[in-house]
């Protein structure tokens, strides 16, 4: 018998892949300016245009992984397996642990991004204890 928490975990989880892969993609300015503000994003941009095209064409590949990722969580919705379910869900948290850890030691030295590191933290946070929420619901149910 599969979880549908694990269904639902999944979607969200895809869902906030695929809008922030395609907005960096897509809409890279638009999105820098919202999440950074304007006087940084105008710094993200770079300084000549052989800078400002390997920026907008990373950008647009951090995107298409993201793309990416957001339909594999959708694909992995869909599995019935508790046991695939399970190791999955701890892969996820080790992965955003990992992602804060990475922001913590490394993104907070970036001068101009180093203000958004707290929230971005928090939300890595945020993202890994839903996937710990849900261990600890299939732990119940498991054990009841």
């Amino acid at each position: 018998m599969a979880s549908s928490g694990f269904f639902v975990v999944c979607l969200l989880h895809s869902v906030v892949a695929l809008s922030c892969g395609v907005m960096m993609m897509f809409y890279t300015n638009e999105a820098s300016v919202f999440v950074h503000g304007s006087m940084v994003a105008g710094k993200l941009v770079g300084s000549t245009p052989h800078d400002q095209l390997l920026i907008q064409i990373s950008d647009s590949f951090a995107g298409l992984l993201l793309v990416s990722i957001g339909f594999l969580l959708f694909m992995v919705a869909f599995l019935k397996d508790r046991q695939f379910q399970s190791f999955f869900a701890r892969g996820c948290v080790l992965l955003h642990l990992a992602m804060a850890i990475w922001r913590v030691y490394f993104e907070r030295r970036l001068e101009d991004l180093s203000h958004d590191c707290l929230r971005e933290v928090v939300g890595d946070i945020v993202l890994g204890l839903s996937w710990v929420f849900f261990l600890m619901y299939t732990w119940r149910e498991k054990y009841d």
